[in-house]
């Protein structure tokens, strides 16, 4: 079967010699796996820039009945991204987004809000002129939302507690493990009025954004599993915004 596709490209496995495979977020199908040949012609380096991280692309998908694997062909852009590959630190960004996703993302099947939210954050994040180190941040806060992870907010009180299991706030009481400060819970109420506008105001250090990512990934360990549990590009992005 042949059919158009759009896809965010998320991940990409060696498969043999050959072979590699590309795991695309897609637009019908959700999550797809393609199976890609390697190469070191012009084709290939040019298919090869074609599936870097987070690349838009739309395509002509074939699938075969009993195999997990399909492939793809006249694949291009549909939106052409320029800084994300130029500059090193939307590089690295994107690299940590699409890891992160390629985890968190497992339903195939269509899921039209998703799409439509990973497809113009990337766009947002290659176009953004200002706060570009609190961008991931702000991506995975919102990203809650749409794997029904997030913080009930209605919740907040000042001077109250964040219970990660149960995703409310709560008065003060026994300290846990899963259970954040007041002050670190506060936190919470700051990324929510986060957005791409004002971005470039929310002020971090190097200690504080670092604690923010990584209380948000044990959040996301909490209600996703250990998927996430070895996540390489955290240890980037640290390094580059320290």
């Amino acid at each position: 079967m042949i059919e158009a596709l759009r896809g965010i490209v998320l991940h990409t496995t060696r498969y043999n010699e050959r072979h590699n495979i590309v795991h695309v977020y897609t637009d019908v199908h959700g999550l797809m796996s393609f199976l890609v040949p390697t190469g070191s012609g012009a084709r290939a380096r040019e298919r090869l820039s074609l599936l870097m991280p987070l690349s838009l692309l739309e395509m002509q998908v074939r699938t075969r009945p009993g195999s997990d694997l399909a492939t793809m062909h006249d694949v291009s852009r549909y939106v052409a991204i320029g800084d994300i590959y130029a500059d090193p630190v939307r590089s690295a960004v994107a690299m940590f987004l699409s890891e992160l996703l390629w985890r968190v993302i497992r339903e195939r099947e269509r899921n039209d809000a998703l799409y439509r939210y990973v497809e113009s954050s990337v766009v947002t994040l290659d176009t953004l002129a200002e706060g570009v180190a609190n961008f991931h941040l702000w991506f995975l806060f919102n990203l809650g939302t749409h794997l029904g992870i997030t913080p009930n907010m209605e919740t907040y009180h000042e001077g109250y507690c964040f219970n990660m299991i149960e995703g409310i706030f709560q008065p003060q009481g026994m300290m846990a493990y899963h259970v954040l400060s007041p002050s670190r819970a506060r936190v919470i109420l700051v990324l929510s009025h986060m957005h791409p506008d004002n971005i470039h105001r929310f002020h971090f250090n190097r200690d504080q954004r670092a604690e923010v990512l990584d209380t948000i990934l044990t959040y996301y360990r909490m209600h996703t599993g250990n998927t996430l549990a070895s996540l390489r590009s955290p240890d980037i992005l640290h390094q580059l915004f320290s």
